[in-house]
């Protein structure tokens, strides 16, 4: 009915939805024991328990405003209409992208309304946070974002299209995993429902011809576009460039794809991605390949307790690529395609040290962490969601004497992209196998070439 896409991102807001009412309750018990507002200070360990909930905070917001950039390909940049998508498929896409917007909204006003009269907070919330990226100021830059008129035209706008097209977007996801976002604005809308006098200053009157000018198609395209103006300007313009499309040359694409063994580990960058920019290091994101169909059938764990019943689902997700990868993403661990790491601007790969039957003994416990949601509170001592690095992490550790180095940042202890990297390049239970990054070379790297490079985007 839906093409995937809508299905992943119905599961990115549901997750980071309920990730958010966590926080929020940490969030009211942390206010409500510390006495920071009376000391004028936070103490090391409040102040660690502070900065955690910060950058678990950052990233998932960072995940939904992604997410509800991401619709930007439903009308064409002049605002004509963009044939590639059906209706039906645009107004789905409108449930995500405004699903996405409520919790988004109501989390930057939760901290206004909890936080906003606590001077020593806000200075806490304002400070920066260098192994994660957050700069400084972010905070007030939220909240100058969200309480201005160009911000409630665009909330406005979208909220009454909802209003009025209740009937259809209801009877649309009935039946479907898209009904637990109708569950989501019903909770939320109360709380974003933006005054219809405030919609009305002169002001607002400019910006909204402004839009209506742009975006000339029809009303679901001038709410999708609002929505995304609205969510964009919860980001500071370093984080913005919706029209930049990752992805490897083709040469360098089929290249890649040749060299790769089961149980590689692909570590990528996507250029501008907006989760880039509150997790460390130039390389932020993993990926664990586990071959295609016929080399899992090889190594004898086709028919592994945990492999089985994903069979049918590891054939399905992608026709027209072989490669299949556990992949872990804002909507949770999947089995993807190959494609799904490779549309990446810079990928460097490493293999594990191991015999191959200790390589598919790995596999097959991965298979069991597949379903599971993403963890955007970054905890490796709980294993019910797991971020990206964590799949490979716990697919390998205690495998023929696997272990990994983990670090504590911002109060938890982490394993970074980087740092899967800097273990092959330390040749501690992974080599470098091969690295294309477009700012230090033009083609495909392997062995000493590719290890060089490797070293001068870790030091970058």
């Amino acid at each position: 009915m839906f093409p995937e896409s809508i299905f992943a991102g119905e599961r990115t807001v549901t997750t980071v939805a309920e990730h958010f009412r966590e926080l929020k309750q940490a969030a009211l018990d942390m206010l409500e024991t510390y006495s920071a507002s009376d000391r004028g200070y936070f103490t090391p360990s409040e102040d660690e328990q502070v900065r955690h909930l910060l950058v678990s905070y950052w990233q998932s917001r960072n995940a939904l405003i992604e997410l509800v950039v991401s619709f930007h390909g439903s009308f064409s940049d002049d605002g004509s209409e963009d044939t590639r998508l059906s209706d039906e498929v645009r107004l789905a896409g409108f449930l995500v992208a405004y699903a996405g917007a409520s919790v988004l909204i109501d989390a930057a006003r939760f901290l206004r309304r909890n936080c906003g009269d606590r001077p020593v907070v806000v200075t806490k919330l304002n400070e920066p946070e260098p192994h994660f990226g957050i700069p400084q100021g972010t905070y007030d830059m939220v909240q100058k974002s969200l309480t201005s008129p160009v911000h409630i035209w665009h909330v406005y706008h979208a909220a009454h299209y909802f209003e009025d097209q209740q009937d259809q977007l209801r009877s649309l996801a009935a039946g479907t995993p898209l009904e637990s976002l109708l569950q989501i604005i019903d909770q939320l809308q109360p709380q974003i429902q933006v005054d219809v006098l405030e919609a009305a200053t002169a002001r607002l009157k400019v910006r909204a011809q402004q839009v209506v000018t742009k975006v000339k198609r029809d009303l679901l395209s001038r709410a999708l576009y609002g929505l995304q103006k609205a969510v964009s300007r919860l980001l500071s313009e370093r984080y913005v460039k919706t029209d930049h499309v990752p992805g490897l040359p083709t040469a360098v694409y089929a290249e890649m794809a040749g060299l790769l063994q089961p149980g590689d580990v692909l570590i990528t960058r996507k250029e501008y991605a907006l989760t880039n920019y509150f997790l460390p290091g130039y390389w932020p994101h993993a990926a664990f390949y586990i071959g295609d169909a016929q080399q899992i059938e090889q190594s004898g764990i086709a028919n592994h307790e945990q492999v089985q019943p994903r069979w049918q689902r590891l054939l399905d997700c992608d026709l027209n690529e072989q490669g299949r990868v556990l992949e872990a993403l804002k909507d949770g661990v999947r089995l993807r395609s190959l494609a799904s790491p490779l549309s990446s601007d810079a990928v460097a790969v490493i293999r594990p040290l191991l015999k191959a039957s200790e390589v598919a003994s790995a596999i097959a416990r991965g298979f069991f962490h597949e379903g599971k949601p993403y963890d955007f509170d970054f905890d490796f001592t709980r294993s019910d969601r797991l971020v990206c690095t964590e799949v490979i992490y716990r697919s390998y550790e205690g495998v023929g004497g696997f272990s990994f180095p983990l670090t504590s940042r911002a109060g938890r202890m982490t394993l970074a992209a980087e740092d899967l990297l800097q273990m092959a390049l330390d040749r501690n239970q992974f080599k470098p196998v091969a690295v294309y990054a477009p700012s230090h070379t033009a083609s495909l790297l392997t062995g000493d070439a590719a290890e060089k490079v490797m070293r001068e985007t870790r030091v970058s």
